[in-house]
């Protein structure tokens, strides 16, 4: 690898490091450090049946009586080896919490993500060689229309029309096959939207380009055009725009798990609201931005390997672009 590259992966990752500890203090200020804290409003609440002796126990237990700048070093000492603390409620480990429940989120986010680049490559398909008169049109609005109907009503018309009117699956066995798989095109409709706009955008561009007019020339075939030469220039983008919604497809599959009756990160995080289980909710609130920020972080660190028109200059990222270039380049950093 170049100097130049090492010079600005040191760079994003050290960018990556700030940013993660500064959403950890974040998170830990609002949970822990403002006046009328919610861990005291907790405890202190006579609705939740606390006795003197269980409120001293738990502060001990939280590490509540020690200076607020220890609990916050070793807090994030903790986070970093793995100890995310007790939960209020159970008095078990945090990460234990999740351990449970995170392996059904990992395989809802990431086939609906598989649905979502599936769904998003056929749409972008037909805006290319579908003829117009046969809806081309049509297809290109598709990404306008995903993206206005939210995954929660797209979910309750499939568990409606597929669980209780087909039998396609049960709705008490959410963690079934197809109760998966549906639960994934709920998620991954919404996100296709956005990949779908971009990867249109970029194949009309690529679709210009005078390679694509020679290739039609020899008598290449659709498809062969389509995954052999549109496909990969156009989809580099993509990857930025996969990063950029990883927030989304977290977030939409807590809503996902709600509403398929699935449990997992969602059903820990709507339990731990309603109970107010503090440590467990700063946990998975840290966790989230780790993903985010390490997401993006790979994003960046692999648009100048798959994109030889990148260029780095001084630990930053720039594009070289000509009059016959397609559009030009997406970053994380230029679109936030």
């Amino acid at each position: 690898m170049s100097n130049a590259y090492l010079t600005y992966a040191a760079k994003r990752l050290v960018q990556a490091v700030i940013v993660i500890v500064l959403a950890y203090v974040l998170t830990f200020v609002v949970v822990s450090i403002l006046p009328g804290d919610p861990i005291s409003n907790v405890l202190n609440n006579p609705q939740n049946g606390f006795t003197e002796t269980e409120i001293k126990e738990i502060i001990a237990a939280q590490g509540l009586d020690r200076p607020v700048l220890v609990q916050l070093v070793d807090s994030f000492t903790g986070f970093v080896t793995g100890d995310l603390g007790l939960s209020m409620r159970s008095s078990r480990p945090v990460v234990t919490l999740i351990a449970e429940v995170l392996p059904s989120t990992l395989i809802l986010a990431s086939t609906g993500l598989g649905v979502a680049l599936l769904l998003a490559i056929v749409v972008a398909y037909g805006t290319q060689f579908v003829p117009v008169r046969y809806g081309q049109n049509l297809l290109r609005d598709f990404p306008s229309l995903f993206l206005s109907v939210p995954n929660f009503v797209i979910g309750l018309v499939l568990i409606n029309v597929f669980g209780f009117q087909l039998g396609v699956f049960r709705v008490i066995q959410p963690d079934s096959f197809w109760a998966t798989f549906f639960a994934a095109v709920a998620l991954g409709i919404p996100i296709s939207a956005q990949i779908a706009e971009v990867l249109i955008a970029n194949l009309d561009s690529e679709a210009r380009q005078e390679y694509a007019t020679v290739a039609r020339g020899r008598g290449l075939g659709q498809a062969r055009l389509f995954a052999k030469h549109l496909l990969k220039p156009s989809a580099l983008p993509v990857v930025t725009v996969i990063a950029l919604t990883v927030g989304e497809l977290l977030g939409g599959s807590l809503i996902t798990e709600t509403v398929f009756g699935r449990t997992g990160i969602g059903s820990l995080v709507q339990r731990s609201v309603s109970t107010q289980d503090l440590p467990v909710l700063q946990a998975v609130v840290s966790l989230a931005a780790v993903v985010f920020v390490l997401v993006n972080l790979i994003a960046d660190l692999l648009y100048p390997l798959l994109d030889p028109r990148v260029k780095l200059i001084g630990g930053a990222k720039s594009r070289t672009t000509t009059a016959d270039d397609g559009p030009a380049d997406i970053s994380p950093e230029a679109a936030s």
